[in-house]
């Protein structure tokens, strides 16, 4: 068929199911009356006001904070890991 008889693809439309008409003309008419009344918009919700409140949220990340509390990191336990293999290395061979 080569580029002769290729068929142009079918066109996407896309409807919404689940459109509040009444609910969009009410938020039309609030900004235009704030407008007309000169209040400054509501501001966009940053970043770093977020920051933080799924830890308040939770009961246990919020004791864990409360007492101070950090977990041990990685490299901490791998140092322990090795130590304790060369301790029982050591013993094994009868070097201490």
């Amino acid at each position: 068929m080569g580029f002769i008889g290729m068929r142009k693809p079918r066109g996407f439309h896309h409807t919404y199911i689940y459109v509040d008409e009444r609910k969009e003309r009410l938020d039309r008419m609030t900004e235009k009356a704030r407008q007309e009344l000169g209040l400054a918009p509501p501001p966009p919700i940053a970043s770093g006001d977020m920051r933080g409140k799924f830890a308040a949220q939770t009961t246990f990340l919020r004791r864990r904070k409360e007492r101070g509390r950090r977990p041990l990191h990685p490299a901490v336990i791998l140092f322990l890991i090795a130590l304790l293999a060369g301790l029982w290395y050591a013993i094994g061979n009868g070097i201490l």
